[in-house]
């Protein structure tokens, strides 16, 4: 990551300002496939003009959380906390469930460190499954971002059942588990008094704009959560939008297979190009190879990836939109 994007803070895929800056010159338009981000959204239909002219009311949150509790396995709505993204909750978390020692398997999303970091967290990161369960509390992504590694649900939960037992929590952040194959999500463990889940409605729906995630948790943290966000946490159109996306099975099912079938054929792409695929989800694949090199020269091309600071042969490329952006990746690896 150059000196320049990493300055802002902790690196991120996206700031396509910052590339374009690094690359002039770059044909345009650049095709960003530095985040994990479905790059085919759910079809947005118009919105009522009462969705933007007023406030939500309670009813249409209680909607989007009764829907949000049936797409993702949950056994009431009284478990699910509606928040505008996923990335408030991480920064909340901390705060309303503060925790003195915490584990983290890694490497993975780095903001999940930082923000238990600045509430005053000892923040241990590890990298075997099996060293949490020994840790006091404990936090990972299922599956994981960057490589792609997943427990079961079974091991999940013996994960929580070690953190109960000790008056712990499993933090498990879920953001890219909407799409995939293995039914993964620990969402039906809940009511467990040790689990907190993570949900991203934005990557996995393509609507990454729109501000919308959810925490899953026994119902009266759940409610504690929602106390902290307040009325009014999740807009008017972000509630409309959300309730008919998550209430959309048959486009979710479509979306799978379609990434499914495009994760293939990036697997393809990259190997030809000299990369070795390490993993990833539905969403993003990680490769390993001369990363410096690959970066600038898709760079020059227009097309932005993400690379690893701290792992210098990573890199991790979302799937392109399109016949023409496959085309123009093509063109640059080969």
């Amino acid at each position: 990551m150059p000196a320049s994007m990493a300055a802002a803070g902790l690196e991120h895929g996206g700031r396509l300002g910052a590339a374009r800056a690094r690359f002039a010159g770059a044909p345009e338009p650049f095709i960003d496939l530095s985040t994990g981000i479905n790059p085919i959204p759910w079809p947005v239909p118009p919105l009522p003009a009462a969705a933007w002219a007023r406030l939500p009311e309670p009813e249409e949150e209680a909607a989007l959380r009764a829907a949000a509790a049936a797409a993702y396995g949950a056994a009431s709505p009284d478990m699910v906390a509606a928040a505008p993204g996923t990335q408030l909750l991480i920064q909340l978390l901390p705060r309303l469930f503060p925790l003195p020692r915490l584990a983290i398997l890694g490497p993975t999303y780095a903001e999940h460190a930082a923000c238990w970091r600045a509430a005053g967290t000892v923040v241990e990161e590890v990298a075997d499954a099996a060293a949490l369960a020994e840790a006091p509390a404990a936090l990972l992504c299922n599956p994981n971002n960057p490589d792609g590694r997943r427990l079961s649900r079974a091991e999940i939960g013996a994960l929580a059942d070690a953190m109960a037992a000790r008056g712990g929590l499993l933090l498990v952040d879920e953001a890219f588990a909407d799409l995939e194959p293995d039914p993964l999500s620990a969402a039906p463990l809940l009511p467990h008094p040790a689990l907190i889940l993570l949900r991203s409605f934005g990557k996995s729906y393509g609507l990454a704009g729109l501000r919308l995630g959810f925490a899953l948790a026994a119902p009266q943290r759940a409610a504690a959560i929602r106390a902290a966000l307040g009325p009014w946490a999740v807009s008017g159109p972000a509630l409309a939008i959300g309730r008919a996306a998550l209430a959309d099975a048959p486009w979710r099912a479509a979306a799978a297979a379609r990434l499914a079938a495009d994760g293939a054929r990036l697997d393809a792409l990259l190997q030809r190009a000299g990369l070795r695929v390490l993993g990833g989800t539905h969403l993003f694949r990680l490769a390993e190879g001369e990363a410096g090199h690959w970066h600038d020269r898709l760079g020059r091309q227009g097309i932005l990836v993400r690379p690893f600071a701290a792992r210098p042969r990573w890199l991790r490329f979302g799937l392109p939109p399109d016949e023409a952006a496959w085309e123009r990746l093509q063109r640059a690896l080969l």
